[in-house]
């Protein structure tokens, strides 16, 4: 095919934030510009701890992205401050909401008033005709925001298969210290107490637990161990996220409180309960019985390809970019 036949394909700009997020992209057929070397983050570069560099996208700077003559088919945001550093370029907007607003809060140490900061987004986005989405109900309704949500996606082919053969249970979250309350963790630390539990993911004030080196030997760390642990606050967290995603893709069962969101069926696709007593004794019967584990987690993954296919996520986001460039149209008119 010659040059002058090519179809240029529609290129995204993107903030650097929340990375096994952004790597579910590539699925789409756009071409990405990803801010990287931004305030606040524990890593100026892309995180490789969580995922591989997408394969078609580029690192540009927010000095780039602010004065770049390349029109974007749309920009995608993840909070207020992505929207401020990025407001005077016309192209559409959509904001993508990870997090309820209480659980920001506390996550941040804000002393600013949820909402005063919910009052304050409203406000932005219906001056500058962004359109909002959510990866959840919960996090689109704290802030205001149900109407559009797009649940992150896994591929179960991307994973290894589980053998399960390390007689341990696995929590994969980082920063745990700064959001207890959101994790329930009393309630972990009870739990499982005297259960071998490991720990994955950027902890610098947890000793002996550290991320994963890369994507790859994260799916290694899945195939192998036991069960998968999910506590978290059903007020300001789901009963679920990414990490809790790629365990079921994995073949893990799943264990945690009960939580209204939570995408596991108890007695089948893993363990729930509010009673920690109740829960050691549920992950001590998965440490004792392989086959069990091997049988709940099979179960755990039929449910994540039922729940959370790429094909759902393509979907929705095409249709969030959709919206956003209507309302940026409708605007302009």
């Amino acid at each position: 095919m010659s040059r002058r036949n090519k179809i240029k394909k529609k290129r995204l700009l993107v903030f650097n934030c929340h990375e096994s997020w952004i790597y579910q992209l590539q699925q789409l057929d756009y071409q990405l510009d990803i801010i990287t070397e931004l305030m606040g983050r524990h890593t100026n570069d892309w995180d490789y701890n969580m995922r591989p560099f997408p394969t078609n996208a580029r690192k540009i700077s927010l000095k780039e992205a602010q004065q770049t003559q390349k029109r974007y088919h749309c920009i995608i945001a993840h909070n207020l401050s992505d929207l401020l550093d990025i407001k005077d370029r016309k192209e559409p907007k959509l904001l993508v909401i990870h997090s309820t607003i209480e659980g920001r809060a506390i996550s941040e140490a804000s002393e600013v008033n949820p909402y005063q900061m919910r009052e304050a987004l409203d406000k932005y986005i219906a001056l500058s005709k962004t359109h909002v989405m959510a990866v959840s109900q919960l996090k689109g309704e704290s802030w205001g925001q149900p109407s559009h949500i797009v649940p992150f996606s896994v591929n179960c082919d991307d994973y290894l298969p589980y053998n399960g053969n390390l007689a341990r249970g696995l929590r994969i979250s980082n920063f745990i210290d700064k959001r207890p309350e959101i994790l329930l963790w009393d309630f972990h630390q009870k739990a499982f107490h005297d259960v071998p539990v490991t720990i994955v993911g950027h902890n610098p004030n947890m000793e002996n637990v550290a991320a994963s080196k890369d994507w790859s030997e994260l799916k290694t760390i899945l195939q192998s161990h036991r069960f998968f642990i999910h506590t978290a606050n059903p007020k300001l967290e789901d009963g679920y996220n990414m990490a809790t995603h790629e365990a079921m893709a994995a073949g893990l069962p799943i264990l945690g409180n009960h939580n209204p969101s939570s995408p596991i069926e108890h007695g089948v696709s893993g363990f729930l309960s509010d009673d920690p007593e109740e829960l050691n004794r549920y992950a001590k019967r998965l440490i004792d019985d392989h086959e069990l584990a091997i049988q709940m987690g099979q179960e755990a993954k039929k449910a994540c390809q039922r729940l959370f296919s790429t094909e759902k996520f393509c979907n929705g986001l095409i249709e969030a970019i959709n919206m956003a460039r209507a309302k940026r149209l409708n605007r302009d008119l």
